[in-house]
């Protein structure tokens, strides 16, 4: 080895070992970043006294017995005289100003005041809060641990199928329970159904008037989730058992909205269209330039295969929305580019191109250049070369190119969002009806869909395997 290259070779070894002192040197402040974003309780947020009373405590709460709905709505147990109807939970608050006024981390209740119980998840432990006249007139007496287990077991089987993957009630041991609209545990009052411009709310606010969610207070708290349901007589109460086996099977594909694999289908059959055309001129096109030009436009021509999705909807949002005249020339016209079909088809294009270009670009470069010349020198035009010669000896690698096109537009879920929304049965896709299903509780309809993605993935992967497996046996049958 030269002198040179021994120096270079010390100096990046001195490199790594500087990079891995630096990399060791910089996990502490990481670590102290992570303990420092806003869904963490900051280090003065310790566990205090509890200034409420009331509080009880209980390990996993068994929902066997409940008999629940099978919309998820209502739930009932035996020997119990109350039953629980018009249940839904709240994944997400809000923590902005209302009427111009910070009143706290606020959960929008979507009856009046007085109609439901309302159950507010913070950290370890939840509020339950019953309104005091349907308290009075179911006899819900908080002393009494059977109605206290009713209750938990109640609202726990219900909120087990809208956790959608989220903290579930079941995990909390710690319960409060109270009739009062204000309740305070620790430094974080609770006040529940507070009438504001004629919406109802449940509020989490520190008992000074502070945000809590803020991971800079020293009595930060995390609300959770909330859960609402109205406490009803157990006789006024009906609960249709769900279906099993293939009658469950029979009703689900039945009240399936089918819409996402038909707007799938569509916007990859027309895409796929568009796709192979554009990859086969462009490779046709990249075939002949100079090593320089070729560099350039085969970066551009397979940027997006790299990008993420989310980047290239984006630059596809900017670019097809009223910010560019090219944007807003559709717009006048009545076609806008954008939140409609024709942005699903984009979309599809453009992150589904570079796959069909460098299949074909290689296929193309494969070819014996010689027999491309001896065909001119017959005659043959460029354009007859093409689709005679060309095409012909290059159609495996085209075939596979096109399949892998197919499912990677079939999947597109990034790019398709961004650029064309979430409209059922317009813009909505298979991928993103999985996304927003899955976070509207539904989880058996995102996994029917995801089973279907999974199957439309073997099917194209079956086919290219047997299609090389024929190509390989043709090329060997002719050496």
């Amino acid at each position: 080895m030269t002198k040179r290259g021994k120096r270079a070779k010390r100096f990046i070894a001195s490199l790594a070992v500087a990079c891995a002192l630096a990399f060791a040197a910089a996990l502490p402040a990481l670590a102290d970043d992570a303990l420092g974003d806003v869904d963490t309780p900051a280090a003065g947020a310790k566990a205090q006294t509890s200034a409420a009373s009331g509080a009880q405590s209980s390990g996993e709460v068994d929902t066997s017995a409940v008999q629940v709905s099978k919309d998820g709505d209502a739930a009932a147990l035996d020997g119990s005289s109350f039953a629980i109807s018009d249940f839904s939970r709240a994944q997400k608050g809000s923590n902005r100003s209302i009427d111009g006024e910070y009143r706290g981390y606020a959960y929008l209740i979507g009856q009046g005041s007085g109609q439901v119980a309302q159950l507010v998840a913070v950290d370890d432990y939840v509020v339950a809060y019953i309104p005091q006249k349907m308290a009075q007139e179911r006899s819900i007496d908080f002393s009494d641990s059977q109605t206290v287990d009713t209750l938990k077991k109640l609202f726990c089987a219900l909120d087990a199928g809208r956790s959608s993957g989220s903290v579930p009630l079941t995990s909390i041991s710690t319960w409060y329970f109270t009739t009062q609209q204000t309740y305070a545990v620790r430094a974080v009052r609770f006040q529940f159904d507070q009438d504001i411009s004629g919406k109802t709310y449940a509020l989490v606010i520190g008992t000074d008037g502070s945000d809590v969610t803020d991971s800079e207070n020293a009595n930060y708290a995390k609300p959770s989730f909330a859960d609402f349901g109205a406490i009803a007589p157990a006789d006024s109460v009906t609960i249709t058992a769900a279906p099993t086996g293939l009658a469950a099977m029979s009703e689900f594909l039945q009240n399936l909205d089918w819409s996402p694999l038909w707007v799938s289908l569509r916007t990859t059959g027309i895409a796929i269209v568009f796709i192979v055309i554009l990859g086969l001129l462009a490779a046709y096109f990249c075939l002949n330039l100079s090593s320089r030009a070729k560099s350039i436009f085969d970066a551009i021509f397979t940027i997006p295969m790299v990008l993420p999705p989310t980047v290239c909807g984006f630059i596809l949002l900017f670019a097809c929305g009223s910010n560019t005249a090219f944007g807003r020339f559709w717009i006048e016209t009545g076609f806008p580019l954008i939140f409609s079909p024709a942005a699903c088809v984009i979309a599809a294009v453009v992150v589904a191109f570079p796959l069909m270009y460098r299949n074909a670009l290689g296929a193309f470069e494969s070819l014996d250049r010689n027999m491309l010349d001896a065909a001119r020198t017959l005659g043959w035009s460029n354009a007859k070369i093409f689709v005679r010669l060309m095409l012909p000896l290059s159609w495996s690698s085209i075939a596979a190119g096109m399949v892998l096109a197919f499912a990677r537009a079939l999947g597109e879920f990034g790019a398709t969002l961004f650029m064309a929304g979430n409209y059922v049965g317009i813009t909505r896709t298979i991928p993103i009806a999985i996304y927003f299903e899955w976070m509207n509780g539904n989880s058996d309809v995102a996994w029917f869909w995801t089973a279907v993605i999974i199957v439309f993935s073997l099917v194209v992967i079956v086919f290219i395997n047997l299609w090389s497996g024929h190509t390989t046996k043709y090329r060997k049958r002719s050496e």
